[in-house]
């Protein structure tokens, strides 16, 4: 057997949120987590107090699948041809920035929000993309082990709740490891909640936001 690889093309989805100002405005990008789609990272983004005043672009993963219950989500990658697939995601949401900078005034400033699976294709986005971020802020989900870190400038939010089964205690204490040891800025919470953003991660979140 002999197996190839095809490129092609294929259609993807990004939401938009306006910000109340006019003129140029900031942008803050959203990851989804697996299995979810665009609709529950523009929530996400549109819960953080301050974020009105962003214009907020939530973008879906290419790959959709059906969830137990018979709706749809979407994944951003598994291990298979995992090196096409990063690259892959990396293209399309360099993509979908040129667009927006295309039809819409924005400033410089750009900060990207991860959210479980998400935590790795917004970290990927700000390292392997063309766009660079000011910010990242982190939630439930790990950094990748394989992007180096060094270098990076950066700032980081990094957010876990302290019933996260997903994201383990373990995980996030490594994970600080390594942004400490690659000197990059961040700040780490453990907040009361599971596996989702609840009640005080939105406002020390939104901290961080209004510093940028």
């Amino acid at each position: 057997m002999q197996e190839y690889s095809f490129q092609t093309t294929i259609s993807a989805r990004y939401l938009l949120q306006t910000p109340s100002a006019s003129g140029p405005v900031p942008l803050l990008v959203g990851f989804h987590g697996y299995g979810e789609r665009a609709e529950n990272a523009l929530a996400l983004l549109s819960s953080i107090p301050g974020s009105s005043g962003w214009l907020c672009c939530a973008v879906e993963a290419l790959h959709s699948f059906y969830l137990p219950d018979g709706s749809a989500g979407a994944s951003w990658m598994t291990a298979r041809n995992r090196e096409e697939r990063i690259a892959e995601n990396v293209r399309y949401v360099d993509g979908v920035i040129d667009r927006i900078k295309e039809q819409i005034a924005v400033q410089n400033r750009l900060v990207f929000l991860g959210f479980s699976q998400g935590v790795g294709m917004a970290w990927r986005a700000a390292l392997l993309g063309r766009h660079r971020a000011s910010a990242l802020m982190l939630l439930g989900g790990d950094i990748p082990p394989e992007l180096d870190l060094h270098g990076c400038t950066m700032r980081v939010h990094l957010a876990r709740g302290n019933r996260d089964r997903i994201y383990s205690q373990e995980q996030f204490e490594h994970d600080k490891a390594r942004l400490q040891h690659a000197s990059i800025p961040f700040s780490a919470m453990l907040f009361s909640g599971g596996h989702k953003a609840e009640g005080e991660y939105f406002s020390e979140v939104s901290e961080f936001l209004s510093a940028e």
